[in-house]
């Protein structure tokens, strides 16, 4: 149980520092462009850490333990990158569907970010799980 809630503590530092560097840095810009009038004046952090952390523990869960259990790292990063994909897509997909004039720009940039954010995230906890082991 310490072994696991260490991994999940090294993957949530890594998400939400990436994370935060795409969203306050990189693509600020392209999400204000695209969806301004969408865009609260201030997050809902309460929504925003809980999603963070059930995230996080879907990543631990369900990608990064069974690749530490089989000793995968390319299974690792493959279901990361799956998994980040299926989950962003929920978001994006369901928004395409049912909001007027949601942005198809925004739903491909947000796949290809978060299967690539998933996967770094996947790779640093089980990196991170074979240097707590």
């Amino acid at each position: 149980m310490v072994y696991a809630f260490k991994v999940y503590a090294a993957m949530l530092v890594v998400f939400f520092a990436v994370d935060m560097l795409w969203l306050g840095w990189v693509a600020r810009g392209f999400y204000r462009k695209h969806l301004g009038h969408w865009l609260a004046a201030e997050p809902n952090w309460a929504a925003a850490i809980l999603f963070y952390l059930l995230f996080i523990l879907g990543i631990l869960v369900f990608v990064v333990l069974p690749g530490l259990e089989a000793g995968a790292l390319g299974r690792t990063l493959a279901r990361g990158a799956l998994f980040g994909l299926v989950a962003y897509a929920t978001y994006d997909l369901t928004n395409l569907a049912t909001a007027r004039d949601w942005p198809l720009v925004v739903t491909v940039v947000d796949l290809a970010w978060g299967t690539v954010l998933t996967t770094l995230v996947a790779a640093a906890g089980f990196l991170a799980g074979r240097a707590f082991a």
